[in-house]
């Protein structure tokens, strides 16, 4: 697979939900495997592109003797920092992971015991990576950045995909529909809709997710070339 205008991109994609520490034994988490991510990660070296992969809550066995360098974080705000720190004027970012939306307002230092029949607990709202990393791209005027997003959904898919791409001034986001267990969250397949900011709108159904992640690919550096020539 030649992607002669990602060649001299610094590719750097996130994999994995995030965990966030309620105590030292307990946490919170999502369903999200990795397996979209660390795909996107094999094909981008695959092809010769400089590639960093930050894995958040992702099997060992997914990212075991992989030749590209791979950050291992634990929750959003280590995500949101590791991020932070490797983005660049001229670099992709592929945000395929699903960090946590919530943290635990307080983390006890101790296993909390069970004394009553409720517990109540207090979350908060996490910082938004896509969302920071694009003030990180208008206030350092990374005009060549690239910002690639996931919109995971149940239901009114392309609504909420659109919404988020135009929220978060993103330059492409792909959509999936995780309701079934054909495909999303732990499957080897998935299918998804690429909506690109100049309207472009590009589909692929049911495949494996090395195939979808040579799809995205292709349809980013496809984008590029047409953006460079206008």
């Amino acid at each position: 697979m030649k992607l002669k205008n990602l060649s001299d991109k610094k590719i750097i994609v996130s994999a994995g939900g995030t965990i966030e520490m309620l105590d030292p034994v307990r946490f919170m988490t999502n369903r999200s495997s990795g397996k979209m991510g660390v795909s996107i990660a094999d094909a981008a070296y695959k092809a010769g592109l400089n590639t960093l992969l930050i894995a958040g809550n992702v099997d060992k066995n997914l990212l075991s003797g992989k030749k590209y360098e791979i950050i291992k974080v634990l929750s959003t705000r280590d995500m949101l920092d590791a991020v932070k720190n490797q983005l660049c004027d001229n670099a992709l970012l592929i945000m395929a992971a699903a960090p946590a939306d919530y943290s635990f307002k307080e983390i006890s230092s101790v296993k909390i015991k069970k004394k009553s029949d409720e517990l109540n607990i207090t979350l908060v709202k996490n910082p938004d990576i896509l969302m920071e990393s694009s003030k990180i791209k208008q206030n350092m005027n990374f005009n060549n950045l690239i910002l690639a997003g996931f919109a995971a959904e149940t239901n009114d898919l392309e609504k909420y995909a659109i919404g988020k791409l135009k929220e978060k001034n993103l330059d492409l986001i792909c959509a999936n529909d995780v309701s079934t267990s054909e495909s999303g969250f732990e499957s080897d397949y998935n299918k998804i809709t690429i909506y690109f900011k100049n309207g472009l709108k590009k589909e692929l159904n049911m495949a494996l997710k090395k195939d979808i992640a040579k799809f995205i690919l292709k349809n980013i550096d496809t984008y590029l070339g047409e953006i460079d020539e206008k």
